[in-house]
């Protein structure tokens, strides 16, 4: 019975952050989501009177992202015709290019700021570097999803630092990037800028007019067969089984293989990657056989939007603020590097990458470093209002390469059980080796655009 309450008081805590936010004009311009600011009531609430809470309740609530951003991950892909990988990586290999930069430079400066600095100053764990990457470009949904890593590996610690170091990476990436934006016109490097004083006090607290509101998707079956909702649901259902299914059938695989292994590879191995790859077979099955007009594109975000609402409004509402207090200096130290590692991107490497529109295609990124993939799309939204750029293109291309690996995907959940397997150092070299080949195709992309 603790799921009816536990649901209450996330629907509560949503539209109290909807109230909070359309109250104070700060927080518009801020542009935090009405989740954040709906978790940071329940976190306070929890804080406060924490002893009166039933701990079933806070325990039950703990569950939810690690549910949800299964459910988030198996509609990656589902509803997009796929192009042929040979036009999206033509198309998206710059963009790609300083993603996959942003990236690996997370794990080169967390993982050697974990294991040179932090694990001997402050006696963290070496894995403690790990969580740039997985809170910064990851977000609350993969800390969520590696929950059960973090507890098969004794780290209970992790989940709530995680969550705390994803908070600050989305209100570093709207804060910072917002202060990148009013730079770059400054800069007159961007001039289709919409800001916030050219917006009208409907669109400034969030709510559409009541003529030209976007539809939430269309219905593709009859509703006397089977709700239009409710189908998709389903098909995000069956995504998700078939990734249990492979996360069982791996395990399977490794205990006949390596019996004696002392090792399990697998055994802390989170399940969300798996689902977004159980999303896409779905997606490439039904294209296969021609039916993949039964799968509404717009339904499938909205249901990815509804689970991402509740999961950030669960996850920060249950951080456990008494572990982040005692890491305090080392998630600040954290943080920093990662936020001055995202800001160089944009304001050194872009302008060599990108041969047009570099501020426009690098503020998408700089926003997904440091929160989520919505965070980089309200950037550029901000930017490029009308699209006038290949920005939205270019960024929407790399996601089907740069998804499936990094920011929640296959190397985001493998990492971390490697670096408790085989320790920080030999993961860390690895990853300053990727870094380094990611640096040299730059060089060359860099001294072929400019050619």
């Amino acid at each position: 019975m603790t799921a009816i309450p536990i649901f209450c008081v996330l629907s509560l805590l949503l539209i109290l952050g909807k109230g909070v936010r359309v109250m104070f004009p700060l927080l518009q311009r801020l542009y935090l989501p009405s989740s954040v600011i709906g978790g940071i009531l329940g976190l306070a609430v929890v804080s406060c009177c924490g002893e009166m809470i039933p701990q079933e309740y806070i325990t039950g609530m703990r569950k939810v992202p690690g549910f949800l951003i299964n459910v988030i991950f198996a509609t990656l892909f589902m509803g997009s015709v796929t192009p042929k990988l040979g036009k999206v990586f033509r198309l998206a290999f710059p963009q790609l290019c300083m993603g996959q930069l942003l990236g690996w430079g997370q794990y080169v400066i967390g993982l050697g700021l974990a294991g040179f600095l932090l694990a001997p100053c402050f006696g963290v764990p070496p894995a403690f570097g790990n969580l740039l990457e997985i809170g910064f470009e990851g977000g609350h949904g993969t800390v969520g999803g590696m929950t059960e890593s973090f507890l098969t590996f004794g780290w209970e610690d992790g989940i709530a630092l995680g969550y705390t170091l994803a908070t600050i990476g989305m209100v570093l990436g709207i804060v910072l990037g917002m202060a990148l934006v009013n730079w770059a016109q400054g800069k007159q490097v961007i001039v289709n800028v919409r800001s916030f004083k050219a917006r009208d006090h409907l669109e400034r607290i969030g709510i559409y007019r009541l003529r030209g509101r976007p539809h939430a998707g269309k219905q593709t079956v009859f509703c006397d067969s089977i709700d239009s909702l409710a189908w998709h649901v389903a098909l995000v259902g069956f995504a998700v089984c078939i990734g249990f299914a492979m996360l069982k059938g791996l395990q399977a695989t490794e205990i006949y293989l390596f019996p004696h292994a002392k090792t399990r590879i697998f055994n802390g191995f989170p399940l969300f990657p798996l689902c977004m790859i159980g999303g896409v077979f779905l997606q490439q099955t039904a294209q296969h056989f021609r039916v993949h007009p039964l799968i509404d594109k717009t339904q499938m975000q909205r249901i990815s939007g509804a689970s991402l609402d509740f999961l950030v409004v669960s996850a920060v509402a249950t951080i456990q603020l008494t572990v982040v207090v005692q890491n305090g200096i080392p998630l600040l130290i954290m943080a920093v590097a990662g936020a001055a590692w995202s800001v160089l991107g944009v304001v050194f490497l872009a302008p060599r990458i990108f041969k047009e529109a570099w501020f426009e295609r690098a503020i998408a990124e700089f926003g997904q470093s440091l929160g989520v993939t919505a965070t980089g799309l309200l950037l550029l939204r901000t930017v490029d209002p009308e699209g006038k750029t290949p920005a939205a293109a270019s960024f929407g291309y790399k996601q089907l390469i740069h998804e499936p690996f990094m920011g929640g995907g296959i190397w985001t959940a493998l990492a971390l059980t490697l670096v408790f397997n085989l320790g920080w150092f030999p993961i860390w070299c690895f990853c300053c080796v990727m870094l380094v080949v990611w640096g040299i195709l730059t060089f060359f992309m860099a001294r072929r655009n400019n050619s």
